[in-house]
């Protein structure tokens, strides 16, 4: 699934983002409003990844759903 997809439709998204990273609260879903570049932030902060492994990450999980 692509971004545009993704931000599109958010409010569903959110869920499934929910099962993939816990640690995240409703709270910074609602922040990152389906915004690549926030997810990958909030990962970075919340588990200590660096740059390139949240973004790799938050990839990996667009290109599964």
């Amino acid at each position: 699934m692509n971004w545009d997809q993704i931000e599109g439709k958010w409010t569903e998204m959110k869920g499934k983002a929910r099962q993939s990273w816990g640690s995240l609260t409703d709270d910074d879903l609602d922040k990152i409003n389906g915004k690549r570049e926030e997810l990958a932030g909030k990962l970075q902060a919340r588990y200590g990844k660096s740059k390139e492994e949240a973004e790799r990450e938050v990839d990996n999980w667009a290109n599964n759903l």
